[in-house]
């Protein structure tokens, strides 16, 4: 599927014709104080450093060894140019003195886990801005990528927007657009955005530097608010339409803990699938109806059509082909034949 042209509101363009100079802004005569992290953070403060922005410091996070990490690290980029790293746990009283003597023009916040309290916020002269994966006022809060998969969304996008007490709530300074793919996971969809997010800060920082940023309240109440995603979200309910569960499994499936079921008291996480049927009755929800030996795939009815998966994997055990990981469960059925198992995953 094409790819949108990136999506702007009207005010942006406006403000970029009408001043013709921002572009020739001193950009390192504005002090930035970034609180950064993930590939997103990475991306955003290599733009900022190439622009000739002054870094006054990165505030950072330690990587969490129970995560996955696949991103750059921002602590590392900051070590090659010589900005200060600082990775409290907690913004108190003694940080919040540091940083006013930081005395920051500019605060921007990229992917930086944790709110920053408003005496901060108000530091900055010049603002205080966050970017954002998702198309402001929806999927304000965390995991947007994530929850727009799960819901099944065609739309991405993010948004440069002014930091307030509130998560997500500020105005709205720009933002970008994209399309959704059903070939999309969360990994191959927040590569997508990284350069959308790096491509609207690119251009709006000389504008902020210009005081001259176009500038538009946001309306939570006509969007969304979704949590922080837990491991245990990612329990297949068979009872779903297959297209759910598709969505389900591509939302959360590497470098994320995966979309799982039970079989046979086994725990069973399914990492990649396709959606075999949209509609009609396969068979019960969760029964096994097919096995492709020669394509690895296995296919089990769900509430409303059926679904492939490919890849598979029993905790504990190495990941496969599906057909290959239940080869030992459903080693009495004949393969390839169409014929029903009679085993169901839970």
């Amino acid at each position: 599927m094409a790819m949108n042209p990136p999506r702007r509101i009207a005010a942006e363009e406006n403000v970029a014709a009408e001043n013709p100079h921002a572009a020739t802004a001193q950009l390192g005569a504005a002090r930035c104080l970034l609180f950064a992290y993930h590939e997103m953070g990475y991306g955003c403060m290599e733009a900022l450093l190439k622009m000739g922005a002054e870094v006054a410091a990165l505030f950072t996070h330690g990587d969490d060894p129970h995560e996955e990490i696949w991103w750059r690290s921002c602590a590392d980029l900051a070590r090659t140019r010589g900005v200060p790293i600082h990775t409290p746990e907690r913004l108190d009283q003694p940080w919040i003195e540091r940083i006013a003597a930081m005395r920051p023009a500019i605060i921007y916040s990229f992917y930086y886990r944790n709110l920053l309290p408003d005496v901060i916020l108000r530091m900055a002269p010049l603002g205080a801005y966050n970017l954002h994966g998702s198309l402001l006022p929806a999927y304000r809060g965390r995991a947007p990528v994530n929850w727009m998969l799960v819901n099944g969304e065609r739309e991405a996008g993010v948004t440069l927007h002014h930091m307030v007490a509130r998560a997500d709530a500020g105005d709205i300074v720009g933002q970008r657009s994209l399309a959704i793919d059903d070939r999309d996971t969360a990994l191959t969809l927040y590569r997508k955005l990284v350069p959308l997010g790096v491509t609207l800060l690119t251009e709006m920082h000389p504008l902020i530097v210009a005081g001259c940023a176009p500038r538009r309240a946001q309306d939570v109440s006509r969007g969304s608010y979704f949590g922080r995603r837990r491991p245990e979200d990612g329990r297949i309910d068979w009872r779903w339409p297959a297209r759910r569960i598709f969505n389900l499994v591509r939302a959360v499936t590497h470098p994320y803990p995966g979309a799982f079921c039970w079989l046979n008291g086994r725990q069973l996480f399914v990492w990649d699938s396709r959606i075999a049927a949209e509609a009609g009755r396969r068979g019960a929800p969760g029964e096994i109806v097919h096995v492709v030996s020669a394509g690895g795939t296995v296919e089990v009815a769900a509430g409303e059509g059926s679904l492939l998966i490919t890849r598979a994997q029993f905790d504990g055990a190495p990941e496969g082909a599906a057909a290959q990981v239940l080869s030992e469960v459903l080693s009495e059925v004949s393969r390839g034949t169409g014929s029903r198992t009679g085993a169901r995953l839970e």
